[in-house]
C-alpha cells in the first residue's frame, strides 16, 4: 500500500467494511496493521471487520507462518436489498477502476477533486 491518506471528518460513501475488504483485495497478504494505517482505522475495528465479513462468506483465511493470506468470495452478493444482484467482484472492479483512473490523471496542486 503507499501512503497513508489523509484523515477525513464527516459522512462517506463507503463504509469501514468495504474499505477493509478493497484493501484486502489489494494486497490478500496485507497486515492487519497496514489495513488499520491505510483505513484509518484501529486495529481492533480491523479485526472486528474482518471477523465480521468472515462470519458472513465474504472472507476467509489462512494462517502463513506469522501472517494470514485471505481469500475474498467475489460471487456473493451484497447485503443490502437495495443492491440485490450485486456481487464483490462488481463492487471491487468498480473501486479498482476508479483507482486506476486516480493513478493516471496528472497530480496536480490545483486539484478541485476533494475526497
Amino acid at each position: 500500500m503507499d501512503g497513508v491518506p489523509e484523515s477525513h471528518n464527516g459522512w462517506t460513501f463507503l463504509t469501514n467494511h468495504a474499505r477493509v475488504l478493497a484493501a484486502i483485495a489489494d494486497d490478500n497478504s496485507v497486515r492487519i496493521r497496514d489495513i488499520a494505517a491505510h483505513c484509518r482505522l484501529t486495529e481492533r475495528a480491523v479485526q472486528k471487520i474482518i471477523a465480521d465479513l468472515e462470519q458472513d462468506g465474504y472472507l476467509s483465511h489462512t494462517r502463513e507462518g506469522r501472517g494470514n493470506t485471505y481469500r475474498i468470495e467475489p460471487e456473493r452478493v451484497l447485503r443490502h436489498p437495495a443492491e440485490a444482484g450485486l456481487s464483490v467482484a462488481a463492487l471491487l472492479s468498480l473501486l479498482a477502476q476508479d483507482e486506476a483512473a486516480r493513478s493516471r490523471r496528472p497530480t496536480t496542486g490545483r486539484d478541485r477533486r476533494r475526497t
